[in-house]
């Protein structure tokens, strides 16, 4: 069974999924990527999009609307004692050195990118980045820098925009693979509940399979730009029922007479 056939069966059919118990982890693996790959293209294509058409709206935003503000030592400063939002389009920025408003906020936005007091956090089709000041050590930086760092990234959006989205695959890769595993680690337990024989390397594979059906829907929920509250919950709890009912799919081992 190809993986496009996979894909689809995985959607609807726990008994599907119990089946691909007995492939290749080398399939599986593959199938993970895949999946992956599917559950951030709504984010890479709204990513490139924000921006392109971004970049040059942010520039001259910040050029004529924004306070004067500078990061040091972590920390954001401005002039300005309230949080500064300024709209333009489908876009959003915001500055703010108050501490008030919080990642939520930003993503409660849409497409928006934000200077938080120790943070700067990017918005774009329903995913959220944020990078702490911190993480450059002895950064300084006014506004006119950020005006001339805006004029250098314009010039290199051919080189950014792939190198970005390969970052947010691998990183998005890794965050699968450690999700599969621990989903992997309940199976053992539903499995023991359920009665039924299985061994981690197989549970690895199913548990794969079962994260279909959450990716698809937050997939879909991100393309219409949809944010869905606790999400993280709900992507757990679909994951763990269906990973359920794929183990409750094996038969029951005969019991000795």
């Amino acid at each position: 069974m190809n993986i496009f056939k996979q894909f689809y069966k995985s959607i609807y059919s726990p008994k599907d999924i119990a089946l691909f118990r007995f492939q290749g982890i080398g399939k599986t693996i593959l199938y993970v990527f895949f999946l992956t790959f599917i559950s951030i293209l709504p984010s890479v294509i709204y990513m490139s999009t924000a921006l392109s058409s971004g970049i040059d709206s942010a520039r001259t935003i910040i050029e004529d609307k924004a306070p004067d503000f500078s990061i040091k030592n972590g920390v954001l400063s401005a002039k300005t004692k309230v949080p500064v939002t300024i709209d333009k389009d489908d876009f959003t920025i915001i500055i703010d050195p108050t501490g008030v408003i919080s990642d939520a906020d930003v993503e409660n936005e849409g497409n928006a990118f934000a200077l938080l007091k120790n943070e700067f956090v990017l918005s774009s089709g329903g995913r959220i980045d944020t990078y702490p000041y911190s993480m450059l050590e002895g950064l300084h930086i006014t506004k006119d820098d950020f005006l001339h760092f805006t004029d250098k990234i314009s010039s290199m959006k051919g080189i950014i925009i792939p190198v970005v989205s390969l970052l947010i695959y691998l990183l998005s890769s890794a965050s699968s693979f450690i999700e599969v595993s621990v989903l992997a680690l309940f199976g053992l337990a539903i499995k023991n509940l359920l009665g039924r024989k299985l061994n981690y390397r197989q549970l690895w594979r199913m548990a794969a399979y079962s994260e279909t059906l959450p990716t698809v829907f937050f997939t879909v929920m991100a393309a219409m730009k949809t944010s869905v509250p606790n999400s993280f919950v709900i992507n757990w709890f679909v994951a763990i029922i269906v990973l359920a009912l794929a183990i409750n799919e094996m038969p029951k081992p005969k019991k000795a007479s």
